[in-house]
């Protein structure tokens, strides 16, 4: 059976969180209520309600058995939450969390290119009216540690300078010197880019502050022709085109975060509980290291390109382990290997 495929992973995480926290009591309040119903009350499937349930039924203390904090009784397609956890209850926030949630947010809507600006100054004004004279106390804002990179690389925009960098592209492994024409500063996902002209590459991209390594401001001015324009960034960062590279996984049930963090194009049901997932990558490179980071229950179906890759980077290492001549060295297990036989 194949799954639509899901939406963005920050976006489907957030998206499903809420859910997650809203069910409780709206079950509470209708006691016996039709799956088919309620699914339609909360804008998903009765099959994507039956996973929600699933999941909050098993959340709890570790071991995560059945009914450790949330319990439930299914009669036929009727559900009935018969413990709640105080999650009924309204969220209360203590001081220390209100006045944290006032200074992230005073932060977040001072950082340059946030969208949703309007968003973030009507939950500021709700949580600082909520909590009174406790937002007029001073406070000490410390930012992420690439803080100084990000402030000259802001300052650099702001004057118009053009920069030469040393930048690390992950998708590739590797460090390059690049000049570039400051166009604006990002934050997207919770991390800082500068969007600017690349003259090495002759078209815009975005440079990750943290990856930056090095930045020298030049003193000629930033200068990006005309057809240079901004991205849209509405979707985020990573947008998936038919001419990337497609790749298929066979994944086990610890690895389905995968399918809320990347975007899939198929996501589809496998042997047991295995899923196959399809996903655009950048190359294949970027891919092999994806991989061969993830964990046992994850294989790769196709393209063969890549399996061979994984295969032998993985043969690589275990000889690299192996013990000297004339004892009994390890065998290079091609299922560990992240290899669909």
């Amino acid at each position: 059976m194949t799954r639509p495929a899901p939406r963005s992973g920050s976006r489907a995480s957030a998206d499903r969180l809420a859910r997650l926290l809203n069910l409780v009591p709206y079950l509470l309040a209708r006691p016996g209520i039709e799956l088919a119903e309620a699914a339609g009350d909360l804008g998903v499937t009765e099959r994507q309600l039956r996973e929600d349930l699933e999941l909050l039924w098993v959340c709890g203390l570790p071991g995560y058995g059945p009914g450790d904090l949330i319990d439930m009784a299914f009669d036929g397609d009727r559900v009935t939450i018969t413990y709640d956890a105080g999650i009924d209850r309204p969220l209360r926030l203590t001081p220390d969390e209100a006045l944290a949630l006032v200074v992230a947010l005073r932060m977040l809507a001072e950082t340059p290119g946030v969208a949703n600006r309007e968003a973030v100054e009507r939950a500021l004004a709700k949580i600082e009216n909520a909590a009174g004279d406790l937002v007029g106390a001073p406070v000490a804002v410390r930012l992420p540690a690439d803080n100084e990179r990000v402030e000259a690389l802001r300052a650099a925009v702001e004057r118009g300078r053009a920069l030469r960098i040393t930048y690390y592209t992950a998708a590739r492994d590797e460090s390059t010197e690049r000049t570039i024409d400051p166009l604006r500063m990002l934050m997207v996902g919770g991390r800082s880019y500068v969007e600017a002209w690349c003259r090495r590459a002759e078209a815009v991209r975005l440079f990750r502050a943290d990856r930056i390594d090095a930045v020298t401001e030049l003193d000629e001015p930033a200068a990006a022709p005309p057809q240079a324009r901004p991205y849209d960034l509405t979707e985020g960062v990573f947008r998936p085109s038919p001419d990337l590279p497609l790749i298929t996984l066979r994944i086990g049930r610890g690895e389905r975060w995968i399918t809320e963090y990347y975007p899939c194009e198929r996501v589809e049901d496998g042997d047991g509980d295995q899923w196959l997932v399809s996903l655009r990558v950048t190359d294949l490179g970027w891919a092999r290291r994806f991989v061969l980071g993830l964990g046992p229950d994850v294989m790769v179906v196709a393209p063969l390109e890549l399996a061979e890759q994984v295969r032998a980077q993985v043969t690589a290492a275990l000889d690299a382990y192996a013990t000297p001549v004339g004892s009994d060295a390890p065998s290079a297990d091609p299922a560990v290997a992240g290899v669909s036989q």
